[in-house]
């Protein structure tokens, strides 16, 4: 297929695009700069340079394309309505990348019960709802001919396929780490976060191409673990003491808000059965633990 993939010089992006190369697809992918498109070309990728707001680009590269995947942002609603117009009464697939903060809880470290279904979603935080709404945007383009989906991915870890850059979270406990000597995780880092290796990302997002049913939502997930833990084994890895509660305030100070609050503060449990049962999705990698311990950090 011809695939055109935006956020293509980023973590996800870079990722599925360079697993869709090597599985034979030909892909372009949109870059801001030409360092960036320089780098993709080499991984075998053709870059577009350009930018979300670039509404003309992106509706004639939808067109263009067989299939379109939208990694670079969750929350740009203009570039989703581009993507979607020019996709329109195609039946071409349009996958849409979300995250599982929709259902974070912003507990400030604290542990939760609750778990989420794909079925039965909760009405979102006052801090999400724009982002809830893009994701029901592009289910509904649906009814519109577009073989539309939402993948909502939980904590994604694992080291890029091409590109050489990091995943949101758990880096963000490594770094603060090598400049304190300290592990910390929010509050008593009692939260949960569903998790999912990008290995096994890259994966579906080659099933979904192929096998979408139109309108569907996603929950990426293929584990779960608390904070607590996985910074403990951030600590053994990396031959530190243990890890350390820090107070929410702090943790913004250093993270700020949205990271603090949301990707490292908040509960976000879910399960998803969709890509299981209707796509044959089957993860390999199921311990975020295992991965930290003996794989994360390279010599």
């Amino acid at each position: 297929m011809n695939v055109f993939i935006t956020g293509a010089a980023g973590f996800i992006g870079g990722s599925i695009a360079t697993g869709l190369v090597q599985k034979g697809h030909h892909v372009t992918g949109l870059v801001r700069s030409a360092e960036q498109a320089e780098e993709l070309t080499a991984l075998g990728i053709v870059p577009v340079v350009g930018t979300l707001d670039d509404k003309a680009l992106l509706i004639e590269q939808a067109r263009r394309a067989d299939a379109v995947i939208n990694a670079a942002s969750s929350d740009h609603l203009g570039a989703v309505q581009a993507l979607i117009e020019g996709l329109e009464g195609s039946d071409k697939p349009l996958l849409h990348t979300s995250g599982s903060s929709i259902v974070g809880d912003a507990s400030g470290g604290e542990h939760s019960e609750v778990i989420y279904y794909e079925d039965n979603l909760p009405a979102p935080t006052s801090d999400k709802a724009a982002r809830v709404a893009i994701d029901d945007r592009v289910l509904a383009s649906a009814q519109e001919g577009v073989r539309s989906a939402v993948l909502c991915n939980t904590l994604i870890y694992g080291h890029s396929l091409g590109v050489n850059r990091d995943s949101v979270q758990l880096p963000r406990l490594v770094k603060q780490a090598r400049k304190s000597g300290v592990v910390r995780h929010v509050g008593s880092g009692g939260n949960i976060w569903s998790n999912v290796h990008i290995n096994d990302v890259v994966e579906l997002y080659a099933l979904a191409l192929e096998k979408n049913p139109a309108g569907t939502f996603y929950f990426v997930e293929s584990g779960e673990a608390s904070f607590l833990d996985m910074s403990n084994a951030i600590a053994q890895a990396m031959g530190l003491g243990k890890a350390q509660d820090w107070p929410l305030k702090d943790a913004e100070a250093e993270w700020g808000y949205e990271m603090a609050n949301y990707g490292l503060g908040s509960n976000s449990r879910v399960r998803g059965k969709h890509a299981r049962e209707l796509l044959g999705w089957a993860p390999k990698t199921t311990s975020v633990i295992d991965w930290i311990k003996h794989d994360m950090i390279k010599n």
